[in-house]
């Protein structure tokens, strides 16, 4: 009786270790990013409320990557998560409503190491710096903590927050392959078709090639541009026709 009750426990015992090594890998293959749609939601978790307003993916520092933006109320969102684990391994928002008018008197630079030191706590300040930005005199401020790396940027008159990132730092591999990025593809995009709007750029691999994806549009056509991520040299060009009778957003900024 004993032995069949030990035997019955060592049974129950392997079942529970099966299970728990099959849910740990599930977990772990449901945080890899596949698709555009899974960092959505991991964007809109963090930012709550966000809209979205471009999506695109890259190759960055040997990573696969996925960039989105979003805005929220008077600020626009930049975050960046790593394919492979879905990781966020890059966050940072600017304020769009800036004080111009404020006449009170230009902090100090103590003053604007405090506040930095009080924002990201226990990091060390590795640049400060003072310049007019779109006619408001601001203080950029670079910290560094452990493996991450940030940039904030207060008005230097009221104090107030006007821009915060972070990134976590990589050494880049080796044997990662170099591609010319994401806004390298949209120059040599632009450069084909002078004054066009970009709508999208993306990074592929078609049949074994990587190529950046990039859509455009001008007055009344839209283009497919298919850059090699190497060589930036353009691969295919199309250019369609736009029946503005199919849409129903208003193209009249386009003309």
């Amino acid at each position: 009786m004993k032995t069949r009750k030990r035997m019955l426990a060592i049974f129950v015992m392997f079942c529970l270790v099966g299970v728990g090594i099959f849910s740990s890998s599930v977990t772990v293959q449901a945080k890899k990013i596949t698709s555009m749609r899974q960092v959505e939601k991991l964007a809109l978790k963090k930012v709550k409320n966000g809209v979205i307003t471009e999506v695109s993916k890259d190759y960055e520092k040997g990573m696969l990557v996925y960039e989105i933006e979003l805005r929220k109320g008077t600020k626009e969102y930049d975050l960046t998560y790593r394919a492979s684990d879905g990781k966020l391994i890059s966050y940072g928002w600017d304020e769009l409503k800036v004080d111009r008018r404020s006449k009170k008197k230009v902090m100090s630079q103590s003053k604007v190491k405090k506040l930095a030191k009080k924002k990201v706590k226990g990091a060390k300040i590795t640049e400060l710096k003072r310049k007019r930005d779109n006619g408001v005199i601001v203080y950029q401020i670079k910290l560094k903590k452990g493996n991450t790396k940030y940039k904030l940027e207060y008005h230097a008159r009221t104090g107030k927050l006007l821009e915060y990132e972070w990134e976590m730092i990589f050494k880049p591999s080796k044997k990662a392959p170099t591609y010319i990025g994401h806004e390298k593809a949209k120059k040599i995009a632009l450069k084909k078709v002078p004054g066009a709007a970009v709508l999208k750029v993306e990074f592929d691999i078609d049949d074994g090639v990587p190529v950046y994806e990039v859509e455009l549009i001008r007055k009344s056509y839209e283009y497919e541009i298919e850059i090699h991520a190497k060589t930036g040299k353009i691969l295919n060009f199309e250019k369609k026709y736009l029946d503005y009778d199919d849409y129903d957003d208003d193209y009249d900024d386009w003309e």
